[in-house]
């Protein structure tokens, strides 16, 4: 199903997960190529391979998303508090090592159902701690200003050391 150019905003490919994002300029259109399509559709591989495609809405909707790295201390109402910024939030629950483990305590992990207004960054600070959060759809963010379309190491944010500076002793903290 062929777009015109001033259909597509951006394509954004995630490999290791094998998967094409693509943001259209406007809404209709996507709605048109979900319709269009019934969610489906096939590729055609060089060697003649023929792949099933399936396509659908990765920008809203309800998910599931394993909030980790929380102490038990940090409430769900600041969980909530945080995360509401992104969307609707239908449930907060702890999650816990199952029984073969001897213990079936809290993990650190939290399992949250929201609707999603916008995606959320793969790391958020709750409470005072760095939360990982990452769920299925989700496009990979920098993990340093939390923004898409690069990763760390090429983060624009990122300050560069003056090597011509001699007034600054360099240790292992001052380069990110």
């Amino acid at each position: 199903m062929r777009q015109a150019e001033e259909d597509i905003r951006a394509i954004l490919v995630d490999g290791p997960r094998r998967r094409v994002y693509i943001k259209f300029t406007r809404e209709d259109r996507m709605k048109d190529v979900l319709q269009g399509t019934n969610g489906l559709l096939e590729f055609r591989h060089d060697n003649g391979e023929i792949s099933e495609v399936r396509i659908e809405h990765a920008g809203r909707g309800t998910r599931i998303i394993r909030v980790a790295g929380l102490p038990p201390e940090v409430k769900q109402h600041s969980s909530k508090e945080c995360l509401s910024k992104y969307g609707d939030i239908v449930s907060i629950r702890e999650e816990l090592w199952a029984s073969v483990y001897r213990y079936k305590v809290y993990n650190g992990i939290r399992i949250v159902e929201v609707k999603l207004k916008k995606h959320l960054p793969s790391h958020l600070a709750i409470a005072g701690s760095d939360a990982l959060i990452p769920y299925e759809g989700q496009p990979q963010t920098c993990y340093r200003c939390n923004e898409t379309g690069h990763q760390q190491i090429d983060c624009p944010r990122k300050k560069r050391l003056d090597p011509s500076s001699t007034e600054r002793r360099t240790t292992w903290a001052d380069v990110f």
